[in-house]
């Protein structure tokens, strides 16, 4: 099979990192399709840039035919319900299968972001899906997404003192990354604090492989409808 996996922002450098981790954990047979946007922010960070990122990412989704899933590599699940409108095909967002699957390896979780002004998208998205009872608290380790580019950058150790503050403050039972940035930090971070560490790019690979070989498709009635033909202006 073959799965989309899109970047809604438009740093090249982010997404060979998120293809790489994509195709760690991908299973032989399936191969993974990385890229990003041509036209966006450079990073998406709080509600304006998930808005600014829309109409590049929904444009690759139309000229993307010959894949069996869509990945959103955002956490912010951004344009997840109109990508899903474009395509009968699975489409999955990387916070939302994050979440799921923290959810099911421990009563708690916690989240561990970049900046605070991404905070309010996440715990929106965690009361959408029905998990925010579960979820112990969304954290800022006020790292900006761009600086998970850097190599030099300290962004990893102030990520580790976050998910440290996250284990004795909120006694939670697992945590979840918060920007696919971090898509290569899980393994690590996980053996370093000694409870899971999950990534939403992996989860979303397993769930998107497991979607396909159920032979699941995204419904076609009520929201998730294809678009009416409208004109466009501009």
């Amino acid at each position: 099979m073959r799965i989309l996996v899109l970047n809604p922002n438009t740093t090249a450098s982010m997404t060979q990192k998120i293809g790489d981790a994509a195709r760690r954990v991908a299973s032989q047979g399936t191969e993974i399709v990385a890229v990003n946007s041509a036209h966006g922010p450079a990073s998406i960070e709080g509600y304006y840039d998930e808005a600014m990122s829309l109409a590049g990412m929904l444009q690759v989704i139309r000229d993307t035919k010959d894949v069996d899933a869509v990945i959103i590599a955002c956490f912010d699940d951004t344009g997840l319900d109109a990508a899903r409108c474009l395509t009968d095909r699975p489409v999955i967002g990387i916070g939302e299968a994050a979440y799921h699957f923290a959810a099911m390896i421990g009563n708690k979780f916690s989240v561990v972001t970049t900046l605070a002004r991404s905070v309010p998208a996440l715990e929106h998205n965690l009361h959408r899906y029905g998990l925010i009872a579960r979820c112990a608290r969304v954290r800022s380790s006020e790292v900006a997404v761009l600086e998970l580019e850097h190599p030099g950058s300290d962004a990893r150790l102030r990520i580790s003192a976050e998910i440290g503050r996250a284990v004795t403050e909120d006694r939670c039972e697992a945590v979840v990354l918060g920007c696919a940035g971090m898509a290569d930090l899980a393994a690590a971070l996980a053996l370093e604090h000694g409870l899971p560490v999950l990534d939403g790019v992996t989860c979303a690979v397993g769930l998107a492989e497991a979607m396909v070989k159920l032979g699941l498709k995204t419904s076609r009635l009520g929201g998730y409808a294809p678009p009416p033909a409208h004109k466009f202006h501009g």
